[in-house]
Order: C-alpha cells, then structure tokens, then sequence
C-alpha cells in the first residue's frame, strides 16, 4: 500500500481495523510532508513530501476558479514534490519492464507538462479548458469550463438547460430515508457526533504544529447537555469512558448549550498524535476514531463517520500528572512526539500545544496507579526538570510530586503528580509570565486557590487579535442600541474582533444574541 496526502491511522473509521491492516501490509509506503503523523510509524519506506508554500502548478476553488500557484519556500533538505516522486518510481519500474518502442512512463520535466496531459483530457467534456494555458492564468484566475476558442470561462453551469448526460437531459437520484447505521440502545444510549473545530483541520498534521490554534479548543473533550450530565452526577472536568462496539476512550467531560439530550460531541481531529491511553480492555487507544464505525455510503463510500451509538460512564482514576512547560519553539513537536511514547503506561493522556507568544506543551494524564519512578524521571527529564535547580517535593509512597523550574524569576516548567488541583493556578502564572519570588515555598503548596491575587488565563475567542471572551462581554453593554448585525459592527470597530480571518464571526453572534 502506497499513502500519499493522508493520515489513515487517525483519519478512518474502526481504528483497530485499519492498524490491524497496515500491521499486516507486506509493504506500507508513505509519503508525508510532516514526520509526527499517526501512520509513519508503519511505514517500512519514508518519502518525504513537500507541502504547500513550496510547491508550484495550479489550484482550482469550489466557484471551478482555477489559479496559478507559485512556490514561496524552496524544498527543504531531501523532500520531493509529488508528482517528482510518482515519476521518479515510474523511471525505475520502467527499467525492469519489457522496452516498448516510443514509448516514456510519466517523461513529465516539470507541473505545466502534466497539466497539458490533464487539459487535454477534458476535451469535448462538461469541464473542458483546452482553451486555457499557463500563461494565460498567470494572467489572472479563470473559470472553467473554458474550451478552445472561448474568451472568457462561464460564470453560471447549465444556464442552457444542457446537461453532462448521454441526452443532456439532468438526471435526479430518487433517494430514500434511511436510518443511521448503528441504532442506540439500551446499552449504548449516546448518539455521537463527531466533526471539526473552528481552528482546526483534518488531522491537524499542519494545524497542530501552531501553538496558537490550541486557545480556542485548548484539549480533547467530550460535549453532553448539561441535564445528561446532572443526571449521571457528572462535573466539567470530569473524566469519562466513551465506548462504542469497536473500542473506547477516555476523555473529560464537557456540559454545553449546544447538545441536545441523549447526544454527545467529539471533534475529529482528536487521533492518537494529541489523545491516546488504555481502552477497557487495557489495549491502547488510538482516539476519536477508536469509536466510529467503517459502514459506508453505496454511492459516495464515504464511511458514516458523523454518527456511533456509545455508552459514556463516570471514571475514578486515582492517579492524575500534569505536566506543562515553554520550549524552543523548534523542539516543540520532537517533545510531543518523545512524551507520546509513554501515552500507553496511562489509562488516558492527552499532549498538546498552548502560547502565543512562546511556544508551551501541556501534558495531561491519569491512571490507576502512579507511574513507576524509573519511567517519571524519564519524562521529567525530557522537561528538563531533572536538573539540581528544580524545586520539588516528592512523596513516592503516596505517588505525590510537585516540580517547578523557574526562569528569569518566572516559571519555565511545572509538574504535577497525584495531586494536580493546583494546576490551572500554576499554569495561569506560567503563561501570564507573573514573578513568583514572593510566593517562595508556596509554590510547593496544594489546593485550588492561588496564593495571591491574580487574573485565571481567559478563553480567546478571537483567535487573530487575541480577544478573550471576557473583554467581549464586558463590551456588549457599553455598545449602542440596535439590531444584532449593528452591534456586531459596534463589537469588530470597538475590539477589532472578527475583522480577520473571520472565523469567530458565528461565535461573536451567539454572544450578542445571548
């Protein structure tokens, strides 16, 4: 099997099937821009890919605009762009084949030849643009279809009523209702959804490299209505085993406005690069895609990935680590790959990215016993808080353990073993970058409550200009009287927010409706 583009150990349904496969693959070659995807371990041959800033060709948009695209980063160390690697396999294979006489596999010198060949197949069709050229897009963008002799592409597809059938006559597909897949039931009550966040994207092999994308959504979680949650005694926080028939994972819980009874959320990109641990079975988990379901559509075969029948039940895990600390940003995925290999000693174990400024990498995990010493200086260490300057207190018999490296007289790295109810505190101060001398030992001390007065990290919502939720709301009352689309103008001119990329606008909504 040859992958290219894709992630399928994160991205397809029925994980365990999918590793099962790949496991027994006589030969498994993947080529990947990025080297911490779930699928490059299987890999028995690695060809490194270039991504999208380094390559040049063409790119077409939904509107059927097709663009010219130009390379602004060159191909970094031994990476090839696709189409190189594809014909540079062909070159090879066609040395052990039979010499057919005038004939070249894929003799392509560079991205136009190929998409001549590719323009060329579009004659006579319903998207034809062999009226088009390079030099022509270089140009500006054009539409297709644009055949041979035309002057401009068509802005509007079948205005004349003719269609891409055999009697241009449109054809409707009669389909039928039918029901999900996989029905809820007695002992798998929950509907669960899954689908993306706003930040995020596919797998976020490229998203998730950007520290900054994690503070809308900062870790994996689980949505439910908060009636569900009263019912099971469930608080924010708490953690969960979601099980479907295929496999289970363990995730905090989430009480939101947004799920309806009997309902249950988990975003997609939550694979085994960012949340992992033991399932019931004590088998590792390989996230979201532990639980879906490989039942696919007759006509498009995408699978039914936006729906599994689970069970969601309240779990006592005893033992609780977090770890979390600033990093030179170019070691900051090489650590999260390094703390991946111990997601499996945990029960659940999340790590992901959090800064803006500075680049951190938050470790969260629990399990039923406190992990061996051996292996807790390990992972201490590869937080440099190993060293001889690191305040700590240890309580081994207990399973206790508080480690604190300072900086500049600012904290640098904390972790938190046992007993991690002082976490969000320490984790405020780290990010907030707030002195500590004055704290001295209480920076050892337990409990929820900072000793001093401080300000808790707030969620940004606008994740552009880095607008919190809290100065959003503190804005709503001060803007002027008027309709919601008027106050919306008000909040972006007052706070900027939304004026970007956009993306917060629906939120931005919902918080001026409330």
């Amino acid at each position: 099997i040859w992958i290219a583009c894709t992630n399928p150990a994160q991205s397809l349904p029925d994980q365990k099937l999918i590793r099962a496969a790949l496991e027994q693959a006589e030969l498994v070659i993947v080529q990947e821009a990025f080297h911490n995807t779930a699928t490059i371990p299987y890999a028995d041959v690695l060809l490194p890919a270039t991504t999208w800033g380094e390559k040049h060709g063409t790119v077409t948009n939904s509107e059927r605009r097709i663009s010219r695209c130009h390379a602004i980063l060159p191909k970094p160390g031994q990476a090839k762009h696709d189409w190189e690697i594809v014909c540079e396999f062909a070159r090879e294979l066609e040395q052990r084949l039979p010499a057919k006489a005038g004939h070249r596999l894929f003799a392509y010198a560079d991205p136009e030849q190929i998409w001549l060949e590719h323009r060329e197949s579009t004659r006579g069709r319903d998207l034809d643009i062999t009226g088009l050229s390079y030099a022509l897009l270089a140009q500006a963008p054009q539409q297709w279809p644009f055949p041979a002799g035309a002057s401009t592409g068509k802005a509007r597809l079948y205005e004349d009523a003719v269609f891409a059938t055999a009697n241009g006559r449109a054809r409707f597909a009669n389909t039928a209702y039918q029901p999900v897949a996989e029905a809820v039931s007695a002992r798998f009550p929950f509907h669960l959804n899954t689908g993306r966040l706003r930040d995020q994207w596919h797998g976020m092999s490229r998203t998730g490299t950007v520290a900054q994308m994690f503070a809308h959504a900062p870790q994996p979680q689980v949505l439910m209505a908060k009636s569900e949650m009263a019912l099971r005694f469930l608080q924010d926080g708490d953690l969960v085993q979601v099980s479907s028939r295929r496999g289970s994972q363990i995730l905090p819980v989430v009480g939101s406005d947004e799920i309806r009874s009997s309902q249950a959320f988990i975003a997609m990109h939550w694979g085994e690069e960012y949340l992992s641990g033991t399932d019931a079975q004590g088998a590792t988990s390989f996230g979201v895609n532990s639980l879906t379901l490989p039942v696919c559509d007759p006509v498009s075969k995408q699978p039914e990935l936006k729906h599994a029948a689970v069970q969601i039940q309240k779990l006592q895990l005893p033992w609780h680590l977090q770890v979390f600390a600033w990093v030179e940003e170019s070691q900051a995925l090489r650590l999260q790959m390094a703390v991946r290999q111990f997601f499996p000693q945990f029960a659940f174990a999340t790590c992901t990215l959090f800064g803006r400024q500075r680049v951190g990498v938050w470790l969260r995990a629990a399990a039923h016993a406190a992990l061996p010493a051996p292996q807790m200086q390990a992972l201490l260490a590869l937080f440099g808080l190993d060293a001889a300057t690191v305040l700590r207190y240890e309580d081994q018999q207990r399973g206790l353990g508080r480690y604190i490296a300072l900086e500049e007289g600012c904290l640098r790295a904390v972790a938190l073993a046992g007993d991690v109810a002082a976490s969000a505190w320490l984790k405020a101060y780290l990010e907030q970058a707030l002195p500590v001398a004055e704290l001295g030992r209480l920076l050892l001390q337990a409990g929820k409550q900072a000793p001093a007065a401080m300000v808790v990290t707030e969620r940004v919502v606008c994740q552009c200009l880095n607008v919190s939720e809290s100065a959003i709301l503190q804005a709503l009352p001060q803007l002027a009287a008027g309709d919601s689309a008027t106050r919306l103008c008000s909040l972006q001119q007052k706070l900027l927010c939304g004026t970007s990329c956009g993306s917060c606008v629906p939120e931005l909504k919902r918080l001026i409706a409330a």
